[in-house]
């Protein structure tokens, strides 16, 4: 016999995905399953608004994937966890600024906290069979806003608010456990992402939302603020990358090159629900939230250097987007 028998189980390594029931981090799981047929997956997600089972529909059954249902701040519970695995990426975080300007605790305790958590545990977990990496996935608003050029990542950390303050907390957290203890520890910085499965609270569902239905459109401000758009699938093939290429301690941004005004994108989705749906929604201005960074950018070039491109136009990720709404949320449209 040349080969293992086909009932024996993957010998390939686990990677532990927290936050997995979430929006990038669901799309994740599926895009192991799918790319890596020697990898085991144990998503871990305490199911809070953000996180929900069906985002993972398509995992929930498969033999290489597990669930639990567990707190990244509860030591106890992830010290086992995080020891049955080689490789853990770090999704979990409280995410939406309006909220964080509202309770900036909650963000310190899950993003910050939660992150130094997994951390210790990993850094007890010692085992030495396989490659081991812990990627901390962050947020392009850690840099704070630009008013020229693009980030790359040497730019100082100037976070805003306190979502990104908490990030950026993470983000040191790990490089000093990289520093102090060894940790093959790699982050990302990610651009604004989009796609299937977002949390209706985001700007893209939201927008959607209301133009799939004809209605206003809210724009906070002026509409000028200025953002990098990249469609979840490819920054999950960045992260992939990053995961299993990437330089231990190195941080790695991942933007897709889209830099567009929020009302621009707006009337992108206003033209796109249009086509679809025969009505014409509107562009309404709201109040400013408080300070409301005006442009995010970042240099992606070390990520393309490991062999990464964006694969989806934001014309087409738009579109993909528009039609997994209309297909799974029927009642957004009213008829």
């Amino acid at each position: 016999m040349t080969g293992p028998p086909p009932d024996r189980p993957p010998r390939g390594p686990v990677c532990l995905v927290t936050g997995g029931a979430g929006f990038i981090g669901s799309h994740f799981v599926d895009h192991l399953l799918r790319t890596e047929p020697d990898w085991r997956v144990l998503t871990v997600d305490r199911l809070t608004y953000a996180g929900s089972l069906d985002n993972l529909e398509g995992a929930l059954e498969h033999p290489r994937h597990r669930f639990v249902r567990a707190d990244i701040c509860d030591a106890e519970a992830m010290a086992p966890l995080v020891g049955s695995a080689d490789l853990l990426v770090n999704f979990a975080a409280e995410t939406h600024v309006d909220r964080a300007i509202a309770s900036g605790e909650v963000f310190a305790r899950t993003d910050t906290v939660g992150a130094a958590v997994l951390l210790e545990a990993f850094r007890r977990s010692r085992l030495s069979t396989r490659r081991r990496a812990f990627l901390q996935v962050s947020t392009d608003e850690v840099y704070g806003p630009l008013v020229e050029g693009r980030a790359d990542e040497e730019a100082p950390l100037r976070p805003t608010n306190p979502y990104a303050a908490s990030k950026a907390g993470a983000d040191l957290l790990s490089l000093a456990y990289r520093t102090t203890h060894g940790l093959p520890v790699l982050i990302s910085r990610g651009a604004n992402t989009y796609g299937p499965r977002q949390h209706a609270e985001k700007m893209t569902p939201t927008f959607f939302a209301a133009a799939l239905a004809g209605e206003a459109l809210p724009v906070y401000g002026d509409g000028r603020q200025v953002r990098d758009w990249i469609f979840v699938e490819d920054h999950c093939r960045a992260l992939h990358r990053v995961l299993v290429a990437g330089e231990p301690g190195a941080i790695y941004n991942i933007g897709a090159g889209n830099e567009m005004e929020n009302r621009q994108m707006a009337e992108r989705i206003l033209g796109l629900a249009e086509r679809e749906t025969g009505r014409r929604g509107r562009l309404e201005r709201v109040p400013d939230r408080p300070g409301h960074d005006r442009r995010y950018a970042l240099d992606s070039s070390r990520v393309r250097a490991l062999g990464w491109r964006p694969e989806v136009s934001l014309d087409e990720g738009l579109e993909r987007t528009c039609r997994w709404l209309l297909e799974r949320r029927p009642a957004a449209v009213p008829a």
